[in-house]
């Protein structure tokens, strides 16, 4: 055997151990921590788990728990039903009622729907770390949180942790089309099989909740602002309900995006006219079978008269008009509008910059309490770089929304290495002066909910178009950490 076959023999036998990846996993891969001595403290402080309760948020939390553990600290999940030292106690004070006699149960009743504890404590005499929280959701939160600090090799000593989303709102939008395209898309067909739902639920569904709740995505608006009618058609309604089960437990809303004109295409009626009684009729009957479908749905989001969109002013109406018909529908179930301040008619004369500004500068203050006016990041249309928009400082009487775009649309479609969270970041911390000094945009964002009675602030930030399809990470992953950056990042940004 020569010198040649030998060097290939050892080239394959070396290749036998290798392990590629695909980036399918993201960044919840859970390798092991490769520290001796930090994974000795991880795996003291975590060497048995109290985790009790059955509903479907706190499964999911236990399931990535022990998925956790087991693949950092290669060791085995287990759960105890009694206190030991060095334990792991999570869950709510409705599942683990030892946390009502404990002194940060103020603390924990303090917390908002999503906030959560992750603590060192003693309880009955026992050392203990606890993640706690008001409700099941928080808890998962709290869960991928204690996952992250053992990736990231942190400390477990001495800890105490309080976290409360600043957003209520934080969105995923998918330009997704009905049959499978991706309208700006880089990322391959859609991650949605509509064909074979709501009968066969692909587990990739539910690794995107799992990606998306672990850094605090909580909804995600399912298809493309340039609507078909036909979405809302009971069968495509039925369809939308098979992934709002698989979301549901991870804390994740559906919205669906609203065609302007859906009852006269899907509906009979010869009109879509905003103040014609059966078309108001035809939204709440229409709204009604949709809750009854998907009983936690979020809401809509709309683009009218924009770019050959139909909307209100086809009848003569404003955009205030349009939107308050859709807000009365979905008020008494807890749904909220987001209506797109993205407004232009494809024509020579027409400014973008200042259309937008022009057209909702004059209905401040007209809109209904759960319309969210949404104006882009900037007044032209995702640039590379480009000032914030106007509307922000200037509609202080009307709760607003923020786009971002986090599909490389400008930059290279996707082909460049680009990190888009300093863009983010840039336009968030950019100053307004509609009160004075320091009036930037999260905070102009954020004070626009004392109009609101939502609390955290109902500042809703939503990515166009993500880069997600149907291998999950997109085939790029080097996108995904402006993902990233807008679940954990933006949620501290309207301070």
């Amino acid at each position: 055997m020569n010198l040649k076959n030998i060097y290939l023999i050892f080239l394959l036998c070396c290749a036998l151990g290798l392990h590629a990846e695909n980036g399918y996993e993201l960044w919840l891969r859970y390798k092991p921590v490769n520290k001796g001595n930090l994974c000795e403290s991880y795996c003291l402080k975590s060497r048995k788990i109290m985790f009790p309760g059955e509903t479907e948020s706190l499964i999911a939390a236990k399931k990535e728990l022990q998925a956790g553990l087991s693949g950092l600290l290669n060791m085995p999940y287990t759960e105890a039903e009694t206190l030991e030292d060095n334990m792991l106690v999570v869950g709510t004070p409705q599942s683990v009622p030892l946390f009502e006699k404990q002194d940060f149960y103020a603390e924990i009743n303090g917390l908002s729907d999503e906030g959560y504890l992750i603590l060192d404590c003693t309880i009955e005499g026992k050392k203990a770390i606890a993640i706690a929280a008001r409700t099941d959701v928080g808890v998962l939160y709290g869960v991928f949180h204690y996952l992250r600090l053992i990736q990231t090799n942190q400390s477990l000593d001495k800890l105490y942790i309080q976290e409360n989303p600043k957003l209520k709102y934080r969105v995923l939008n998918h330009w997704d089309n009905l049959n499978g395209t991706v309208e700006r898309g880089y990322a391959g067909y859609s991650i949605w099989n509509w064909e074979r739902l709501p009968s066969y639920k692909e587990q990739r569904y539910t690794d995107y909740a799992r990606a998306n709740a672990s850094i605090g995505i909580n909804g995600t608006v399912l298809n493309n602002v340039n609507a078909q009618a036909k979405s809302l058609r009971t069968d495509w309604l039925v369809k939308a309900s098979g992934l709002a089960d698989v979301f549901r437990p991870y804390g994740i809303k559906v919205y669906l995006t609203a065609k302007f004109s859906v009852p006269k295409e899907i509906g009979g009626l010869n009109t879509a006219d905003p103040k014609d009684p059966q078309v108001r009729k035809w939204w709440k009957e229409k709204v009604k079978e949709i809750y009854s479908l998907i009983p936690d749905f979020g809401g809509f989001l709309v683009k009218a008269n924009s770019e050959g969109q139909p909307g209100p002013q086809d009848y003569g109406c404003s955009h205030a008009d349009g939107a308050n018909m859709l807000a009365e529908a979905l008020e008494p179930y807890g749904g909220i509008v987001f209506w797109r301040a993205f407004v232009y008619q494809n024509e020579r004369h027409v400014d973008r910059v200042i259309n937008g500004y022009n057209e909702f500068k004059p209905q401040d203050g007209k809109f209904a309490k759960n319309v969210f006016v949404q104006p882009k990041n900037g007044p032209i249309d995702f640039q590379p770089r480009e000032p914030f928009h106007p509307l922000f400082g200037g509609m202080p009487d009307t709760p607003l929304s923020l786009e971002f775009q986090i599909t490389q649309e400008n930059l290279g479609h996707a082909g460049h290495l680009v990190y888009l969270g300093t863009l983010f970041e840039e336009t968030l911390q950019s100053d307004t002066y509609e009160n004075g000094k320091g009036s930037t945009v999260s905070k102009v964002c954020k004070h626009t909910g004392n109009l609101m009675e939502f609390q955290p602030s109902p500042v809703f930030l939503i990515l166009v178009q993500t880069l997600i399809g149907q291998d999950i990470c997109s085939d790029k992953p080097t996108g995904m950490p402006s993902v990233v950056w807008h679940g954990i990042r933006i949620q501290a940004q309207a301070k």
